[in-house]
């Protein structure tokens, strides 16, 4: 090879690397998601311009963010998701019909298919309640335990929707005897009327189980209101139980921390502000929310006393991160602690019994109150 072919070919792969190098550039460009845009941005020198603006106080803005459905999910749940979603922006769907939302129904006849179970209705110490017993019967092991149910609906509704579609499929999957509690509610009630009772429920039930043997869970104001009750059976010195869930909530109020702003509108379809007038609708107006009896997650102290405690929530929970702070805070207390986050899943999520995800968080719930009640 000549000299000047030596040259010319060591200034093609010269150029060619060159090449490769752009190639390469342009490629990360596009899987950072800028693309060609963003490339033009940056020959244009209009690099610096970005849909996230930060304010001095650490506020960020997002111009605009498209966030898909989770591809970790099963397809029924995708499927579901867009079905929640859209039933969220639809009122008429949502609204209330004998207590039970519209879009419920179909859960709720899935449900009673899936988990056949006798239904009471009654009253315990004058407080009225429903009574589930699976058709098969109860589990050998559990014939001397209870399971008390505490409905969600912000504290103001979903009376008998919620507590139906919470205690049917727990009853059914787990063959638990499990009473829901119809307890009072804003905005006619006001705080602490449905502390009061849940402790009259459950002191009833003491007279025929040991406090070990009882579990206690729920979902969103029912998840709160069972923290609640674990605060309010300390001051008025009644034994904890054996366990306790607290679901789709926190020791704490609903709209503290991220979760309200980054996975409501994923999980609800909603403005953070179209929401923060909704709840509690009343029942907790006036209260302090440094009141223990209130809010617990900040005081070491009272969840020190509580029993073992099972978590659940999802990536797209409005109350994600009371769920996640609670759980920080019972650890530091010294309570044992477990918790579960459903990827790509919103607030109240296992209401659909016929998602493999729901059926799972089935599994997870009645696993923890078998083997940590009666210890």
């Amino acid at each position: 090879m000549s000299r000047s072919e030596a040259i010319a070919e060591k200034r093609g792969c010269k150029a060619a690397q060159r090449h490769a190098m752009t190639c390469c550039m342009l490629a990360i460009l596009l899987l950072l998601g800028g693309g060609m845009r963003a490339y033009s941005q940056a020959q244009s020198g209009d690099a610096n311009k970005n849909p996230v603006t930060v304010a001095p106080d650490g506020t960020v803005s997002v111009q605009e963010e498209v966030i898909p459905i989770s591809n970790l999910l099963s397809p029924e749940a995708k499927a579901y998701m867009v079905e929640h979603l859209k039933a969220m922006q639809t009122p008429a769907i949502s609204r209330q019909e004998n207590g039970i939302p519209i879009y419920m129904k179909p859960y709720l006849e899935q449900a009673r298919a899936m988990f056949p179970v006798d239904q009471q209705d009654t009253k315990i110490a004058g407080v009225h309640v429903y009574v589930f017993t699976p058709k098969e019967g109860i589990a050998a092991g559990n014939s001397h335990r209870v399971l008390i149910n505490l409905h969600g609906g912000g504290f103001s509704g979903c009376w008998p929707g919620c507590a139906l579609l919470e205690s049917i499929p727990i009853a059914g999957a787990g063959k638990y005897k499990v009473i829901t509690v119809d307890y009072r509610e804003g905005p006619e009630y006001k705080f602490p009327a449905a502390s009061e009772d849940v402790a009259t429920v459950y002191s009833e039930l003491l007279k025929e189980y040991k406090p070990q043997d009882i579990g206690i869970y729920g979902c969103s104001a029912g998840g709160m209101l069972t923290s609640m009750s674990m605060a309010w059976f300390e001051k008025h010195d009644l034994p904890m139980p054996g366990a306790i869930g607290i679901f789709c909530a926190g020791g704490g109020g609903v709209a503290d921390g991220d979760s309200m702003y980054l996975s409501m509108p994923a999980g609800e379809a909603r403005t953070p502000q179209s929401f923060m007038g909704m709840v509690p609708r009343g029942y907790l107006e006036g209260t302090d929310p440094n009141d223990p009896l209130v809010q617990q997650a900040n005081h070491l102290d009272i969840l020190a006393k509580f029993p073992p405690t099972l978590i659940i929530s999802g990536t797209r929970d409005m109350a994600l991160s009371n769920a996640l702070y609670t759980n920080e805070q019972l650890d530091k207390a010294g309570v044992e602690t477990k918790l579960m986050v459903w990827e790509g899943l919103f607030h109240g999520f296992f209401y659909n019994p016929g998602i493999p995800e729901s059926q799972h968080a089935y599994r997870v719930i009645t696993g923890f109150f078998d083997k940590k009640l009666g210890k």
